[in-house]
């Protein structure tokens, strides 16, 4: 009897370090759809390179930051920094790692092969309402050989919070103090007008069924769904189209240490003014994160293989790789991670 209660106790040890090893080779993520086509990528090939599955799911940056903050994940993921207000409402410190640069596009449906200019102006009162009709005096004056047609404009925006409304919003609030004032920046906002849809992939989806309709969505998106995008008249005056050369322009900026900045309205002559970081957050001590010390060295190797040799996926997905100063910055900020004073790397 004594004999079979060994065997048992040995087998439950045995069963429990394999349930531990299988915890320890899955890594679980959710927050941001802007860099969701990036991710499926980098952990696809991170998984054959090393055997750890990453799990990501794509819920949104305001998702991702509430499973980070209960724990729920092993990394949060959001295009939008936490503001102080956020920051303070973690019992415990977290950090930002941007991964990559991308561009929050205008597109829009309307029948012609011919990319549309605008200005912060004309954007900001579409979006607003003020601006009904697509042969509108304003819009007319910025595509004179534009054959605009009259037909009513339906505005499509995001329903759920997202990183990817935080960029567009936070662009609105720098270039026009009305929308500041009535609407504000935000992962979700109380819209003045439009039909809502869910994610990335759900504006898009909008944009594509309904003629005459405008929305913002990732580049990524618009460029696998064949959709046009507007070129946008930056703050030096310059008509700008989104891509990697005018996003990594638009990252060309003073950058703080811990790398929580607005990249949108850039300064960059050619920088395209709907760009951002998307970010991986952890918890600065990584057991405040319910992870164990195997995990969390599994935790701090993947986001220095994202941020060094993951960063080869980037321009082919459309998506700027972190420039020399962003990626010596978050070099630090990862190697500052630790587990109760231990060292993870």
């Amino acid at each position: 009897m004594k004999r079979l209660f060994s065997i048992l106790v040995l087998l439950a040890a045995v069963l429990m370090s394999l349930t531990a090893n299988a915890a320890n080779k899955e890594l679980l993520g959710a927050g941001a759809t802007f860099p969701y086509p990036l991710y499926s990528k980098m952990f696809h090939s991170y998984y054959q390179e090393t055997g750890i599955k990453v799990n990501y799911q794509a819920i949104g940056s305001g998702g991702g930051i509430r499973q980070i903050r209960n724990k729920t994940v092993d990394f949060g993921a959001s295009d939008a920094f936490l503001s102080d207000k956020e920051m303070k409402a973690f019992k415990n410190p977290v950090v930002h790692i941007p991964i990559v640069a991308g561009a929050v596009v205008i597109s829009y449906n309307l029948t012609g092969n011919f990319s549309l200019k605008l200005t912060p102006q004309i954007i900001s009162n579409v979006f607003l309402g003020k601006i009904t009709k697509w042969n509108d005096p304003q819009i007319k004056d910025s595509n004179p050989s534009v054959k605009l047609p009259d037909m009513h404009i339906t505005v499509v925006h995001r329903s759920d919070g997202s990183g990817t409304t935080f960029i567009f919003s936070d662009y609105l609030g720098k270039i026009s103090k009305a929308w500041k004032m009535k609407v504000g920046t935000g992962k979700s906002l109380d819209w003045p007008i439009g039909l809502g849809a869910k994610g990335n992939p759900g504006v898009a989806g909008l944009i594509k069924q309904i003629p005459g309709s405008i929305g913002y969505v990732e580049l990524i998106y618009a460029l696998k769904n064949n959709m046009p995008t507007a070129s946008i008249k930056n703050k030096s005056g310059n008509f700008v189209v989104p891509g990697i050369k005018s996003v990594s322009e638009a990252a060309n900026v003073k950058l703080p240490d811990d790398l929580r900045i607005s990249l949108t309205n850039t300064g960059a002559k050619y920088g395209y003014p709907i760009s951002g970081f998307t970010y991986i957050l952890v918890y600065k001590n990584l057991k405040n994160g319910g992870l164990s010390y195997k995990k969390a060295k599994e935790v701090v190797k993947l986001l220095w293989w994202m941020t060094h040799k993951g960063q080869k996926y980037a321009i082919p997905l459309h998506y700027a790789p972190l420039s020399e100063k962003a990626l010596k910055k978050s070099e630090k900020i990862i190697n500052a991670l630790r587990f109760d004073g231990k060292n993870l790397k």
